[in-house]
């Protein structure tokens, strides 16, 4: 039985990779559209890599902005992205990310969980005013309360730390057992979620292979956003 469920914000209550197409054509007017995808999953994986330096202070948020677009580039063999044009893509991203929609196979997902009474938080990693400000653009707040949302920066946590879903327990006055978290990250979100004893929903939608080794710990696996509604119904009813 599920009490509760709680949801990552970035590539999975928006689409993340429409704002993140419009700033790298904006910068880089010759890119392959082909290669999209693939360079999109290094961002995300040089955001999540060097994130924690931000927080231990080995980086600044400026200096870990700019290397990961520096960085996936790179590894996809584009020419050398410099500062100057890097600070240039998280300007205009950033611009983007003022215009995303929720989908809306989530906001009927939202719907349903409030009309159960089914309580709903947010746990999400990232700078806390730059999460916030997405949050706002969300309209999360129909659903959410202030009070069941938890930023890493501003916790001093982060997703896959265990401590951090411990904190929500506590915050938000959930029980892990029957507590469901929902994300697009195996690593961050299904391992995390699953090491504080909660339920994990992995939101594949980019159709992630998970490493050669690792035991699929997920309790259920979507791939689409319109599959989240039957899912949760499933789930909850």
């Amino acid at each position: 039985m599920i009490s509760a469920v709680v949801f990552d914000v970035d590539d999975t209550i928006y689409d993340q990779q429409a704002p993140f197409k419009e700033a790298v054509l904006k910068i880089l007017p010759d890119f392959h559209l082909t290669d999209l995808h693939k360079l999109y999953l290094r961002f995300r994986y040089y955001s999540d890599l060097n994130f924690p330096k931000v927080i231990t202070g080995e980086l600044t948020l400026v200096e870990m902005r700019c290397h990961r677009i520096q960085a996936s580039l790179a590894d996809l063999n584009y020419d050398a992205l410099s500062t100057e044009k890097a600070l240039d893509f998280q300007k205009i991203y950033q611009e983007e990310l003022t215009q995303i929609k929720m989908h809306a196979g989530v906001k009927k997902a939202l719907d349903y969980l409030r009309d159960r009474q089914i309580p709903i938080g947010i746990i999400t990693n990232g700078p806390t005013d730059h999460q916030f400000k997405k949050i706002k653009q969300l309209q999360l707040e129909q659903w959410v309360d202030t009070d069941k949302i938890i930023i890493s920066q501003a916790a001093g946590l982060q997703k896959p730390e265990k401590e951090i879903f411990q904190l929500g327990e506590k915050l938000f006055g959930f029980d892990a057992k029957s507590t469901l978290y929902v994300g697009d990250n195996f690593d961050n979100d299904v391992l995390g979620a699953k090491s504080a004893d909660w339920q994990a929903l992995w939101f594949n939608h980019r159709r992630k292979k998970i490493k050669k080794g690792q035991l699929p710990v997920f309790d259920w696996e979507i791939q689409s956003f319109n599959a989240l509604l039957p899912t949760l119904q499933e789930i909850c009813e």
